[in-house]
Formats: C-alpha cells, sequence, structure tokens
C-alpha cells in the first residue's frame, strides 16, 4: 500500500468535483493582514473533499464571481451564520444559485432558494495550509 502525502477524505454519494482552492502564499497573508482579505474557518462537511471543517480561507470581497467559483455567502435566515459553497449558477433575477460539493451534507438554494447578491461576502481565493 502506498501513501501519497494526501489526507483520506469520505464523502457520500453525489459528491462534485471541484477546482482546488490553492494554499495561501505570502502574498496573500500579506492581504490578509493589511484588512485586504478576509478569513473564514469551514465549518461541516458540506464542501468535502476540496475544504475539510476546520480548514480556514481567504476571500477576497473585491474579486469578480463567475459560475464554479468557491464563495462566502451570509445565509439569507440567520445572520450569524456564513456558508461556503460553489457558485452554481444565476437566475434571471441575479440572484445565486449555491451549493455544496457534497450534496447529500449541505443546506444550499436546493432547501434555501437562490442568495440574493447582496449576502455574497467574496469569493475564497486562498487556504490556510492545513496540518492535519
Amino acid at each position: 500500500m502506498s501513501f501519497s502525502g494526501q489526507r483520506k477524505v469520505e464523502t457520500s454519494p453525489g459528491t462534485r468535483l471541484a477546482n482546488s482552492v490553492p494554499v495561501a502564499g505570502w502574498w496573500m497573508v500579506c492581504r490578509w493582514l493589511l484588512r485586504r482579505l478576509k478569513r473564514f474557518e469551514v465549518s461541516g462537511r458540506s464542501m468535502l473533499p476540496l475544504l475539510a471543517p476546520g480548514e480556514e480561507v481567504l476571500v477576497d470581497p473585491r474579486a469578480a464571481v463567475v459560475i464554479g467559483d468557491i464563495v462566502v455567502a451570509r445565509h439569507p435566515y440567520r445572520s450569524d451564520v456564513r456558508l461556503v459553497k460553489c457558485l452554481i449558477a444565476f437566475d434571471d433575477a441575479g440572484r445565486l444559485q449555491l451549493e455544496g460539493l457534497n450534496l447529500e451534507e449541505s443546506t444550499d438554494s436546493r432547501s434555501q432558494g437562490n442568495f440574493p447578491r447582496q449576502l455574497l461576502l467574496g469569493k475564497v481565493i486562498g487556504r490556510f495550509a492545513s496540518e492535519k
């Protein structure tokens, strides 16, 4: 049996493939220290295998978003909750369809409806290296 150095992650059936989120380099860390980027912690398993619970991501609130980007948005009904999801589509009214990658473990547009654009906090552009 060989070991690739990657951690093994269990996912539910129906888990989507996604683009990678790069480990934050010194330039991203500098931008975060200068308060140009925001830092959020992932909770829950909705973004597995790309982002695990406890990982921290860097978000650019000024970055343009396109379909396929990983984004952070405020929950539409709970002001204290932030969601890390994949942008799937825009509807005719410009609202965002957001879904987790691990569909069986995600609360997203399928249950909450599409998100108004003003709930979007930014695009995930990097992550801090995991110590696990």
